[in-house]
């Protein structure tokens, strides 16, 4: 049984069971709740706080052939055999399974979660950084852990250039400041209460990207195997934008233009053996965040931007591809946020008219699809934008 809990992030890092998400995180994991039916096997259920979406999800199974099944919370105790598999693990969410019935055989216990979150922590990242930078000059980047705000703020005052501080635990893209040149007051106390209330902070120089992506991973039984790369886009703040959907072997042969293919062979085969060393307790999917930098010396590949101990959307991005999507056909798969009310629904009818979907034997070949379900009141919208070098394009109008 799937569930989508995108606040993850933030709860792990607050880790009371009694945590309250914003309302946005609150809204996001309501909006798009059915977003796991495009990667749970087929046959699994997905676990919605209302059911009420099930017209959609028939349209679905009836083009892509899906065989999901939804339930909400409550019912989860009628399936006592299966297993739960969020999108990440807290103690909220422990809580809220213990009150809607769900065995505690079938949770994580405390001790297991405080381990989740000390290893998801971001200055996980920094031991490794350094040992692959010791490996190899073809990687850029320096990250540092400060636990007093006195040393953080010697190390600041004795460099020039831009930094990015970082809560060691926050949402993906959340929990950064960015110092521009000097750091202010306003930043300092900010600093000041994240070492008291994480016991330290992250600093990283700002680094001249080219290139957002990722190398993907499933940890099981304490041997890290490789899924495959991620090539996304984020934000200048570092927010998440959406993933590119294409072919492995285009993405690596991107990524080689900046890199040479051995480089980034090396790289996987190098982080698969560090990161079962790092984490030998944990079991599930990680994604590592890396970025293609320009550099003086040229370019250079940041290899562990930060690591994900959980589901996240590159692994959606690519199961959706290998599943759904045609041969020859690429595309984008976004996550997008619609400020006023009817919106999304708009953005929604006018792309599906100006780009029908077409699909051939439960795979697209092109066109827009709203991956969950959309209404006036929607606010979160997952879709994709596909097309096909086989067909004419309309070039008057993006998926953007």
């Amino acid at each position: 049984m799937y569930l989508f809990n995108p606040e993850n992030d933030l709860a792990l890092a607050n880790f009371s069971a009694n945590y309250t998400p914003p309302a946005s995180a609150v809204k996001i994991a309501a909006d798009l709740a059915l977003l796991p039916v495009w990667y749970a096997p087929a046959g699994a259920k997905v676990i919605a706080s209302t059911v009420q979406d099930g017209p959609y999800l028939s349209w679905l199974q009836e083009k892509f052939i899906l065989r999901n099944r939804l339930v909400s919370l409550f019912d989860i105790p009628l399936f006592p055999e299966e297993e739960i598999i969020p999108w990440g693990w807290n103690p909220a969410l422990r809580k809220k399974l213990l009150d809607a019935g769900v065995s505690k055989e079938k949770l994580p216990t405390m001790e297991a979660l405080a381990q989740l979150r000390s290893d998801s922590g971001r200055q996980n990242a920094i031991h490794i950084l350094n040992e692959l930078k010791a490996e190899n000059n073809g990687f850029c980047g320096e990250s540092y852990f400060f636990s007093a705000v006195d040393d953080l703020l010697h190390f600041l005052h004795s460099r020039h250039g831009d930094h990015v501080l970082k809560m060691p635990n926050s949402g993906s893209g959340k929990g950064l400041s960015w110092v521009k040149g000097k750091i202010t007051d306003k930043q300092t106390d900010w600093c000041r209460r994240v070492i008291h209330e994480q016991g330290g902070l992250v600093a990283e120089p700002v680094l001249i990207k080219i290139e957002d992506f990722a190398m993907e991973f499933n940890l099981a039984d304490n041997k890290a195997e490789f899924i495959g790369y991620s090539l996304f886009q984020s934000t200048s703040s570092g927010a998440y934008r959406g993933n590119f959907l294409m072919p492995q072997t285009d993405m690596e042969e991107r990524l080689s233009e900046y890199t040479g293919p051995e480089l980034l062979r090396q790289l996987r085969k190098s982080l698969a053996e560090k990161l079962s060393r790092q984490f030998p307790t944990y079991s599930g999917y990680l994604g590592v965040d890396m970025m293609v930098c320009k550099t003086d010396t040229g370019y250079r590949v940041q290899p562990c931007v930060e690591i994900n101990l959980r589901m996240n959307m590159g692994i959606v991005a690519h199961i959706f591809y290998n599943r759904f999507v045609k041969t020859g056909s690429t595309g984008k798969f976004t996550v997008d946020f619609f400020k006023k009310t009817g919106e999304a629904l708009t953005f929604q009818q006018r792309m599906s008219t100006d780009f029908p979907l077409i699909i051939e034997n439960g795979r697209i070949v092109s066109g827009f699809l709203s991956l969950t379900p959309v209404s006036e009141q929607t606010q979160y919208l997952a879709y994709v934008f596909a097309t096909s070098p086989s067909l004419p394009q309309n070039t008057g109008k993006t998926a953007e």
